[in-house]
């Protein structure tokens, strides 16, 4: 699997000018502009409709009554027409007018009255002691006048509205002629609520309220009395004949909407919430998004800023090993541009070429998660040629979904360090041998006077084998005894020779198996003369069983006659009695401690803090570099080296050393 590279934009990004965020807000704006003046124009169609449908309803329903009163006008005609010629007038007009009534419930009463008004026959009749129509509620002057009108014009004509107890009503008055002489006439009466009642179909009166209006204004009769919802929605029709101001007034119940209409209407304006709720949530997101963008571009600058400030170089792979990220220092620390490493796969052309089979090695450790965690050093080769030391810090590369997608390195070049380091080992080393040189220089007088016992026994060994062999009294057993006490001390001088010459000479460090207890003897060995000159005793308290160390022997034997020496020097001032020196062997956990325990008059806490400083020393002729190059070799050999007190006055140096360590730290 390839890793993107890391992200590293070539353009900068622009921020989204305002109105980017203004125009679907006009858009939304507009959309909803639309959809209102959509629904009302809806609306407004919707109540032309209705009210088209309402004066079509209006017209039919007026021309029905106009249809029936037509129609019953011709029959009262008719009627007239008959019993003008009849003989029978009686059975005639009673069997006509219950044909009439029975077949047009609207009309309340059919009269055949004379030329003076009085009824001759009616239809019902009254009931016994009730007034007819005349005397209960119509007014005689409009009765009179309608009458003489009907007389002049000869043809049937209309009264006037007139109200009564019994309601509002009008009559019809048709002349009856025989032989161009009047001789009476046909009425017919009419009740505005009756008319309403019967005439009124009941799909009309489900849907509208139908009043009969007079011309003031006024009420005459209703088909219901219930109140309409919406009284707007009206429409008022002359109702002629009769005439004389009369009207319908037809008002809707309730406005009739469409279903259909309703649900698009009710949908759109769910799609609209709903657009304008995805654009306030798609404003957020958006705005978040400038943010990060912004955030993300300020990062980009600050990440781009530091990496280009640092001297580490960086360098990043898949888990192929191709390189996919190399920042500037990087890329002027081998020489090569970004674009030459970017995409790169193994071998890369920064190793060199006797380091390839290891540089192989390390990758194939990097790439299988193995890769050491304090670092490790290859020899790198710049585009030039160059060689130089890098030190590679490998770590796993974890992108955004917490997936391993490769290796991120930092490099360091270490050229300048490790030839400083290689400066200052010579340096030590030189030191040591100096040091080494001074302390066989201070001990010389010590030395030659131990070399003079052995040289003083040979040649008093030598001197009585020789007077043995002149005078010639000796036995073989007595000159092989003399020789060979003359060969121990030879031995013993020899020993002493090879002891100082291995101690000064200059070589590398050998780690080799040594035992601790034979370190501490032979450097007594060193210093007991020393020692004894200046009245201090050494005590050796060595425990048993003592496991070998992997360690360089001189070097250690340094360390014990310097803290030795500085012991034995502390306790100049020190009473006889207190002049000892101690030197304890112990095995502490997985360790082998070294104590040197002194009783002189101890060590300030103010020169503790600075004893192991280089060039420090509290000596007047000393170099300060006695216990600084001490402590190297202790920690040269994975140990500690530092001081305590000592309860009893004076100071004591304690030695750590490792038992499990087999190899020095590089």
């Amino acid at each position: 699997m390839k890793s993107p590279p890391p992200f590293r934009s070539k353009a900068k990004t622009q921020a989204w000018p305002s109105w980017y965020l203004t125009v679907p807000k006009v858009a939304v704006a507009l959309l909803l502009c639309l959809l209102v003046a959509l629904l009302w124009l809806l609306r407004q169609n919707e109540a032309e409709e209705q009210r088209a449908t309402l004066i079509a309803d209006v017209l039919w329903f007026e021309q029905n009554v106009r249809f029936h009163l037509d129609g019953n006008a011709e029959q009262l005609q008719q009627l007239a027409i008959d019993l003008a010629l009849s003989t029978d007038d009686t059975q005639l007009f009673r069997t006509r007018a219950r044909h009439i009534l029975r077949n047009s419930p609207e009309l309340m009463q059919i009269r055949w009255e004379d030329t003076s008004g009085t009824a001759l026959d009616a239809l019902p009749a009254p009931a016994p002691g009730a007034k007819d129509h005349a005397q209960h509620g119509a007014d005689e002057a409009t009765e009179a006048r309608t009458r003489e009108m009907a007389k002049k014009l000869g043809t049937a004509v209309y009264s006037d509205v007139q109200t009564g107890a019994s309601g509002a009503s009008f009559t019809l008055h048709v002349p009856v002629n025989s032989g161009g002489r009047l001789r009476g006439e046909i009425v017919g009466v009419y009740s505005l609520d009756s008319l309403l009642m019967h005439l009124t179909p009941w799909w009309l009166a489900e849907k509208y309220q139908i009043r009969l209006l007079d011309e003031n204004g006024n009420a005459l009769a209703s088909k219901s009395s219930v109140a309409p919802v919406d009284p707007l929605l009206s429409y008022k029709l002359p109702f002629d004949p009769p005439g004389y101001g009369l009207l319908f007034h037809v008002t809707a119940y309730k406005v009739a909407g469409s279903v259909a209409q309703a649900l698009i209407a009710t949908l759109i304006l769910i799609l609209a919430g709903a657009v304008l709720l995805s654009l306030w949530v798609v404003r957020g997101l958006i705005q978040r998004r400038l943010k990060a963008e912004q955030a993300l571009r300020s990062e980009h600058a600050f990440r781009k800023a530091m990496e280009d400030s640092l001297t580490v170089g960086m360098r990043a792979r898949d888990l192929e090993g191709r390189i996919t990220y190399a920042n500037p220092a990087f890329c002027h620390m081998v020489g090569f541009s970004e674009e030459e490493l970017v995409d790169h796969l193994p071998p890369m052309p920064y190793w060199a070429p006797e380091e390839m089979e290891r540089s192989e090695a390390m990758l194939r450790a990097v790439l299988a998660g193995r890769a050491p965690g304090e670092g490790f050093e290859l020899r790198f080769m710049r585009k030039n040629g160059e060689r130089f030391d890098a030190l590679v810090y490998e770590a796993p590369l974890i992108d955004a979904d917490g997936e391993h997608t490769g290796w991120m390195a930092s490099i360091l070049d270490v050229t300048a360090r490790n030839q400083a380091e290689e400066i200052a080992r010579q340096q030590h080393e030189k030191l040591q041998f100096t040091s080494r040189l001074v302390t066989m220089g201070e001990m010389a007088s010590t030395l030659a006077h131990e070399l003079n016992q052995p040289l003083a026994a040979i040649a008093s060994y030598n001197t009585g084998c020789l007077n043995k062999l002149e005078s010639g009294d000796y036995t073989e057993d007595e000159l092989r005894e003399a020789l060979g006490k003359l060969g121990v001390q030879a031995q013993r001088a020899g020993h002493i020779i090879r002891r100082v010459h291995d101690f000064v000479r200059k070589s590398e460090p050998k780690l080799a198996p040594c035992d601790l207890a034979e370190v501490i003897e032979d450097s007594i060995g060193f210093i007991d003369a020393v020692a004894k000159n200046r009245n201090v005793l050494i005590v050796r308290e060595i425990q048993g069983m003592r496991p070998e160390l992997m360690a360089d022997r001189v070097m250690l034997e340094q360390v014990l006659l310097n803290l030795m020496r500085n012991g034995i020097e502390a306790m100049d001032e020190a009473p006889p009695e207190r002049r000892l020196l101690t030197i304890t062997l112990r095995r502490v956990d997985n360790q082998m401690q070294i104590r040197v325990i002194d009783r002189g008059s101890g060590i300030p806490p103010e020169v503790q803090a600075r004893l192991f400083t280089p060039l420090f020393s509290t000596k007047s002729e000393g170099m300060g570099m006695g216990l600084n190059i001490c402590r190297s070799i202790i920690e040269f050999h994975h140990g500690r080296l530092w001081l305590e007190p000592n309860p009893a006055g004076g100071s004591v140096f304690v030695i750590n050393l490792p038992i499990l360590a087999s190899t020095p730290a590089p």
